[in-house]
């Protein structure tokens, strides 16, 4: 039976919007707000210093992981975890095996510089005296980024709290980066780091250090990376502990292979 040509024009039509709607690609989806992270890592090194001072090896393995929520106006949410073992050593004794940071602030851009700004909390549950509050500000221009943090409570990790040398408010610590994809899937990353603890800690015998880290990390896909870096500080005794912990000769300040697997969600 042949078709009128109505019936015709109408078949012919119903074929091209349906080719024409089989090829037009699904809209991409939004990002979600809500991210998660988990890592394993064999060192957990802070401002190029050792967390885990139980041990003189290395190799001291550490579970971290966080959450963070990013508002479509630009501000944002978060917390991050990670295991320690270093507040025992403090004057109190007091011992927390934990670390928890909580953080917000804004980002936004300047023309073609990313700005950040907020405030981040560390919280050490057992362990009131090693509890640090600072402010900061970033910024970034393609793969270079500086970042200051500014100590605004009375402690720093300890000092002017548990250490009685003077406040730690007002310490500073500058930190400047550089992070590159330099093949397919593979990122290469370097920083500097500069912490200026306030006079009256220099005074008592503690140091102004640097820190730095020099590395690259591998996109395995799916969310999953794998990063190493060798990280480190200049100075061998220069934190917060330099004799009752390094009873060793070792320093939490040596540069060591840090290598972390990480998990985003």
């Amino acid at each position: 039976m042949k078709l009128i040509p109505v019936q015709a024009a109408l078949a012919a039509s119903l074929l091209v919007s349906g080719a024409v709607f089989a090829q037009t690609p699904a809209p991409a989806a939004e990002p979600s707000p809500l991210s998660f992270n988990i890592s394993l890592t064999s060192n957990y090194k802070f401002r190029g210093q050792d967390q885990d001072y139980s041990k003189t090896r290395s190799f001291k393995p550490a579970l971290q992981g966080g959450v963070d929520y990013a508002f479509s106006n630009g501000f944002y949410v978060g917390n991050w975890n990670s295991t320690i073992n270093w507040t025992k050593y403090l004057p109190s004794g007091d011992d927390s095996k934990i670390e928890i940071d909580v953080y917000g602030g804004y980002k936004f851009k300047a023309g073609a510089v990313d700005l950040d700004v907020g405030a981040l909390t560390y919280y050490y549950p057992g362990a009131s005296g090693a509890n640090t509050t600072e402010v900061y500000l970033g910024a970034a221009y393609g793969p270079v980024s500086a970042k200051y943090f500014h100590t605004v409570s009375k402690g720093y990790f300890g000092l002017g709290k548990e250490y009685l040398v003077g406040e730690g408010r007002g310490t500073g610590y500058l930190n400047l980066a550089f992070a590159q994809e330099v093949m397919p899937k593979v990122t290469f990353k370097a920083s500097l780091g500069f912490t200026d603890l306030k006079s009256a800690a220099n005074s008592a015998g503690l140091p102004d250090y640097m820190d730095y880290s020099v590395g690259a990390s591998y996109d395995l896909g799916s969310g999953l990376a794998l990063a190493g870096a060798v990280v480190g500080g200049n100075k061998k005794n220069s934190y917060l502990y330099p004799a009752s912990v390094d009873t060793s000769g070792k320093s939490i300040n040596k540069g060591t292979l840090v290598v972390t697997l990480t998990k985003t969600l």
